[in-house]
């Protein structure tokens, strides 16, 4: 799929993944449309790339309705989305804690909402803007690209709600290929391992330091710009559907 005069919606395009899968998406020529709720950066990263930035928070129906809809006024043709808007396990809780008592409800409502419902918004709604387009070659109209996390397959203690969210994005790929691929749109899915990104700095450095000590090779953190890559890898291969790509330089997760 060629971008170049077309569409693209970037969820969490103000910082880290999203960032740099806006840039390297506008390198392609495209209308690059970053959606996020941060209105400092937000701004600053569409300007510096010659697109737009709407606010919108992706777990709201009206708010991710209004971006779509703006992008459909544009008249360029939506082909692509890539979801990276999402929170990490800032609160990291057991099951059960130590005192016996149950882990609160709410970490765990948020989590799945911003990780699990939110991509589900987003590409629900985006969907249904690219299904209106003319067909190209094999009657592709789009594909989307969202984004899970290596937590999915190997959670660790205290990440039972983020492993959770990010399940269920994998959970997602390939009953959401297979939905929309009467429309020509197809679904894959990045789950990145330890990546250098304003969500993985915030945690806590003992955890960072952990995580990155067990990444086979090349021995660091995964750099924002190869996950960007990969993301228009993806959109560039017509035949790449319905699968679920690891990018973390063999790392697996520990139990804790």
């Amino acid at each position: 799929m060629i971008l170049d005069e077309c569409a693209v919606l970037v969820s969490g395009g103000a910082s880290g993944l999203g960032e740099a899968s806006a840039i390297a998406l506008a390198e392609t020529g495209a209308d690059v449309t970053i959606i996020d709720v941060d209105m400092e950066r937000g701004p600053k990263v569409a300007a510096s790339i010659g697109g737009s930035f709407i606010r919108a928070d992706v777990t709201d129906e009206v708010e991710v309705g209004a971006a779509v809809a703006a992008i459909a006024d544009k008249g360029v043709a939506l082909r692509a989305v890539v979801n990276c808007a999402g929170i990490t396990n800032l609160w990291g809780g057991r099951l059960v804690g130590r005192e016996g008592e149950p882990m609160p409800l709410e970490p765990y409502r948020r989590l799945l909402d911003v990780n699990l419902v939110g991509t589900f918004n987003v590409m629900r709604l985006a969907a249904a803007l690219i299904a209106k387009g003319e067909p190209m070659e094999d009657g592709a109209r789009g594909v989307i690209v969202n984004t899970a996390s290596i937590a999915a397959f190997e959670g660790q203690v205290s990440q039972i709600a983020y492993a959770a969210s990010k399940g269920g994005v994998v959970a997602m790929t390939l009953p959401a290929a297979r939905d929309l691929a009467a429309y020509g749109i197809r679904v894959c899915t990045i789950a990145p391992g330890i990546f250098a990104t304003p969500l993985v700095a915030a945690m806590p450095e003992h955890h960072r330091g952990a995580l990155t000590e067990g990444v086979v090779f090349p021995h660091r953190a995964g750099k924002p710009s190869e996950f960007a890559q990969l993301a228009r890898c993806i959109i560039e291969n017509d035949f790449l559907n319905g699968e679920v790509i690891r990018l973390d330089g063999a790392l697996r997760l520990s139990r804790k």
